[in-house]
């Protein structure tokens, strides 16, 4: 299922916007405006990280992959561990094999001396308690979740704690919100700059995060944006 608005939980209507829209968007905005990917993903981190927090109970493990929706959980991871919240992060590829600002978020973590691993296994020791970051893929999702990936999100829906999903759940199309074969069900996403169409579908509650993208960007690709956010970084989006 997709839909083309959303409603803020004070009533607002939010313009969603399908995968290949949000790429106009995000190529606007670095290729024309100038704003750069790190500081975009500085944003998504941060929030992202105060949502975590806001359902955690004990322990935090960040399952990431490459690109920017990896680069965001590496982030988050970050934010975590600067407030002495246990944290351990899962990539799906050995650390070596990160590119761009994935690779620059990863090595932040290991000169911090945060655990990073690079295999599925480690998820077998979080318990009931420890809280789960979904940053393994994003809303470029194509297809079906081709290995390894289809094992990790086996392995989160697995767990019992809590999982927050980075802007799309992983194993979700974020165009039509069928699921591609194997989807993570999160407790919560947090959805980046402007909702994406097939998040009518998945389960739990969904929040907008604010990742400064100006509203200039917006009126270029001919998208229908009004300010939302006030003095907030999130708002909270009815399904």
């Amino acid at each position: 299922m997709s839909r083309n608005s959303f409603r803020t939980s004070t009533g607002r209507s939010v313009t969603a916007v399908t995968a290949d829209e949000m790429r106009d968007v995000d190529r606007i905005a670095v290729e024309d405006v100038g704003l750069q990917l790190l500081q975009m993903m500085e944003n998504a981190g941060r929030i992202l990280a105060w949502h975590v927090r806001d359902v955690r109970e004990s322990d935090v493990v960040v399952v990431a992959g490459n690109g920017g929706n990896g680069g965001g959980g590496l982030t988050c991871a970050r934010h975590l561990a600067n407030r002495d919240i246990p944290v351990r992060v899962v990539l799906e590829r050995p650390s070596e094999e990160l590119s761009g600002a994935a690779a620059h978020q990863c090595h932040i973590l290991d000169e911090m001396n945060v655990s990073v691993t690079s295999s599925v296994e480690p998820l077998a020791d979080a318990d009931e308690q420890t809280a789960i970051v979904d940053a393994l893929i994003g809303y470029g999702l194509t297809g079906n979740v081709r290995p390894p990936a289809d094992a990790y999100i086996d392995r989160m829906n697995d767990l019992s704690g809590p999982t927050v999903s980075l802007d799309v759940p992983s194993g979700i199309d974020a165009t039509t919100g069928e699921s591609l074969d194997e989807a993570v069900s999160p407790a919560r996403t947090v959805t980046l700059a402007l909702p994406k169409t097939g998040l009518d579908a998945p389960t739990g509650k969904l929040y907008l995060a604010d990742i400064s993208i100006p509203r200039t960007v917006y009126v270029r690709l001919d998208i229908d944006y009004e300010p939302l956010f006030g003095d907030d970084d999130w708002v909270r989006l009815e399904q």
